[in-house]
């Protein structure tokens, strides 16, 4: 059974960092496209990173230059560093990826960001 675990959310001040961990079992974050979404209270869950089987890196426009996505094959996790850090980010934010017709999340990791 594919599960998706994220870790390492907590409550940081504004301009502040934190690396989010997501750790997967039963399918591969080397073979496997790897993203990260978040969700605002209030707000529809929206892309925040990918990370492609072949390295390819996509960001939305508002993490660009702040948030970086990358993946430790060996320990089948996906990490997200986030520096920079503003009040609007604070949203859960979860792990994804797609695999054929089968749509993987996990449970979420809140981040609250202070001002």
């Amino acid at each position: 059974q594919v599960q998706l675990v994220e870790s390492g959310g907590g409550l940081v001040q504004a301009g502040g960092s934190l690396r989010l961990s997501c750790a997967a079992s039963a399918i591969s974050v080397s073979l496997n496209a790897m993203d990260w979404y978040r969700q605002a209270p209030g707000k529809q869950r929206e892309f925040v990173a990918q990370l492609s089987t072949g390295g390819t890196i996509r960001y939305a426009e508002f993490v660009k230059g702040r948030f970086t996505i990358s993946r430790d094959n060996a320990k089948n996790t996906v990490y997200l560093q986030m520096n920079s850090l503003k009040p609007e980010d604070t949203a859960v934010y979860y792990c994804h990826s797609q695999t054929g017709p089968y749509d993987y999340w996990g449970q979420g990791t809140q981040v609250p960001v202070s001002s």
